[in-house]
């Protein structure tokens, strides 16, 4: 499943500060934009795997993924 996020940047002195916004916990602080777009979708997709991981451990027996439209 594809999904889109979106990132919500500014500056903040001679810092650049964001996060996206759909998800809790992704945010960063780097010295320039395109370093703190970098950051962001990595910690994107540090969150997003987590919990996917996450989901999984809990469950025990037969299962199925389905994907859902967005």
């Amino acid at each position: 499943m594809n999904a889109n996020f979106t990132a919500i940047v500014q500056q903040d002195g001679n810092w650049w500060v964001g996060w996206v916004k759909e998800v809790p916990g992704a945010n960063a602080q780097e010295k320039s934009r395109e370093e703190l777009l970098t950051s962001l979708s990595e910690a994107l997709k540090d969150i997003l795997e987590l919990n996917a991981k996450d989901a999984l451990d809990g469950v025990s027996g037969q299962f199925e993924e389905v994907a859902l439209p967005a």
